[in-house]
């Protein structure tokens, strides 16, 4: 059974095979440039997001590549390209020196996991402890940051107040003079905080479930 890294691998090394970036390859087939873009294959909510059939059969036309070819082009020994990922703990994330005030990681006290690479390079991770984030997220789960990801309606997202709270929240609605967010916990209320009491607000990007 093929799996959602192997697949989009084989588009990588396609890709490369070609001389072209996963944007250029997209462009080359008749497709969005995005299409294959690393931040295109996990949904806003964290889920695995497959390239369509159309897609694939279409890159394969482009490149004059036979569907045995691109099947060759996976390999179990081979794994997508990795880099190293700032973590921390969800619960110190409040603490002082983990973020500059555009809320990206500083070099202070992380620690590193591996994940596969990414666009965004001030993404991090936070592991959650306890369980004030049930049902979304359990006891252990990674969640990964993105700062540079554009956040929208419904995205769920880490949110750092002016008094040094941070904490994890579904979007519902940002103004000019608030920001409205919806407990991913249906045991706390929502909260809704004014404009000029955010800090920054980044948007969750994948989660280890």
């Amino acid at each position: 059974m093929l799996t959602h890294a192997q697949i989009w691998l084989a588009i990588d090394r396609l890709a490369a095979r070609a001389e072209l970036s996963p944007s250029g390859l997209a462009k080359k087939a008749g497709l969005d440039p995005t299409t294959f873009n690393k931040s295109k294959r996990i949904t806003p909510d964290g889920r695995a997001r497959w390239p369509s059939t159309e897609s694939v059969a279409k890159s394969l036309a482009a490149t004059g590549t036979t569907l045995d070819q691109f099947v060759a082009l996976i390999s179990d020994a081979v794994r997508p390209p990795t880099e190293a990922v700032p973590l921390i703990g969800f619960a110190d994330a409040g603490g002082d020196g983990y973020f500059d005030e555009g809320g990206f990681p500083t070099d202070k006290g992380w620690d590193e996991i591996p994940f596969p690479a990414i666009e965004d390079e001030h993404v991090y991770a936070l592991e959650v402890s306890g369980d004030a984030l049930l049902p979304a997220y359990r006891d252990g789960t990674i969640i990964i940051v993105s700062p540079a990801a554009p956040v929208r309606r419904g995205d769920r997202v880490v949110v750092k107040s002016r008094i040094g709270e941070v904490f994890a929240k579904e979007l519902k609605r940002k103004t000019a003079k608030t920001v409205e967010l919806k407990s991913l916990n249906p045991d706390e209320g929502d909260r809704t905080l004014a404009t000029e009491d955010v800090l920054w607000v980044a948007r969750i990007v994948w989660a280890s479930q």
